[in-house]
């Protein structure tokens, strides 16, 4: 079969609603569109690693109030139980990582084979899980094949994981999800190890950090845990993609906002109403943190979808956008270039001048040049995805 006859075949497919291996209409439309709010929300997501928290921490040094210290306390991590708007990032991405796979899937099938694709997906997940590693070995100033506390690695493997079930029923991807949920709450209720008892969320005393001990020899700072906390990671990401598919599919944007709301808001309640039994715990990924903040990163992005995608209001939203498009470029030049210190060359000599200013004024330079540069790529057209 000719390229030219094989495209034509696989347009009238998705056309009829019948593409062969799915078992629900693939809508072309949307899929060959870009969806702006998702860049924007990934690049709003990514402004407060890159350089947003040192913006409002420099707020703080200027004048310092109820409103900007609270504010700061949120752009930090819940020191063990708990939730703050800090702990919601990594989902966020997780969650945007399985947004993105469907539309890239039926933009994809229009001229390759599922096989072709897969390839190219078991690519991306080597080069994410390398740079994982990379990004890692450099902050700790040691070679780490495997450090699951990056967000790169995780989104590797939960992002070949959904992928697997990419031309499954929406509803056998839901059972996955909910089930890779239950099973990681069982086994940290059930499962004792030794010297951790069953049901133990301790920071010293959990299954968690004893898996990592056993498999690693190491425990990081912070106790953050890695290796089973992979396992909830992928329903997050399966839950992205079934609203990816939401997305694709011929519903009005009303009803979409609706359902995506009603999940946002019950992931949010049902993760808080467990958290009596089962601890939010960031660190361990607990399946009531899994929960809430799934259902926070959805409110999340429904914002930007409504004001974006539905209302039409996208100007202010371009500089996210700049940052949102090459995320992974972005996240990985912070440890390969050291902008603040960089910056810091130019704007230390201005400390006796600007006095409490000083940290703002370093705060907003490392952002402009940050975005400058990511500016300079999307002009042309330069777009780093792995």
């Amino acid at each position: 079969m000719t390229t030219e006859t094989s495209i034509a075949a696989r347009e009238k497919e998705i056309a009829s609603g019948q593409s062969a291996g799915h078992s629900r209409p693939v809508e072309p439309a949307p899929a060959a569109q870009r969806l702006f709010s998702l860049d924007a929300f990934r690049g709003w997501t990514m402004f407060w690693i890159v350089g947003g928290t040192a913006l409002v921490a420099g707020l703080q040094k200027l004048d310092p109030n109820p409103v900007i210290n609270g504010i700061v306390y949120e752009l930090n991590h819940t020191d063990w139980q708990g939730l703050r708007f800090y702990d919601l990032i990594w989902p966020s991405f997780m969650l945007m990582t399985g947004m993105s796979l469907p539309f890239s899937y039926a933009k994809r099938s229009l001229t390759q084979t599922h096989r072709q694709i897969f390839m190219r997906v078991l690519r991306r997940f080597l080069v994410l899980f390398l740079l994982g590693s990379l990004r890692e070995s450099i902050h700790f100033n040691h070679p780490y094949l495997v450090e699951l506390s990056s967000a790169l690695q995780p989104i590797a493997i939960a992002y070949l994981a959904a992928f697997l079930l990419v031309r499954k029923s929406w509803r056998f991807q839901a059972a996955v999800g909910a089930s890779l949920l239950v099973f990681y709450a069982l086994l940290l209720a059930f499962v004792p190890a030794p010297g951790v008892a069953a049901g133990s969320y301790g920071k010293d005393a959990n299954l968690v950090l004893w898996v990592d001990l056993q498999t690693l020899g190491r425990v990081l700072p912070e106790h953050w845990g890695t290796v089973i906390c992979t396992i909830p990671t992928i329903s997050t990401t399966i839950l992205g993609m079934l609203m990816g598919e939401l997305l694709m599919s011929a519903r009005s944007a009303s009803s979409k906002m609706k359902i995506i709301g009603l999940v946002g808001i019950s992931g949010v309640a049902l993760g808080w109403a467990l958290n009596p039994v089962i601890p939010i715990v960031m660190k361990l990924w607990t399946t009531s943190y899994g929960l809430a903040s799934a259902g926070w990163a959805c409110l999340m992005f429904l914002c930007f979808y409504w004001l974006i995608d539905v209302r039409g209001s996208r100007k202010w939203a371009f500089p996210f956008v700049v940052f949102g498009m090459n995320a992974v470029a972005i996240y990985m030049s912070e440890s390969l270039i050291p902008w603040s210190k960089t910056v810091a060359i130019f704007t230390t000599p201005l400390a006796g001048t600007l006095g409490s200013f000083t940290a703002l004024f370093q705060a907003i330079a490392v952002l402009a040049v940050e975005w400058v540069v990511l500016y300079w790529m999307y002009k042309r057209k330069i777009f780093l995805t792995a």
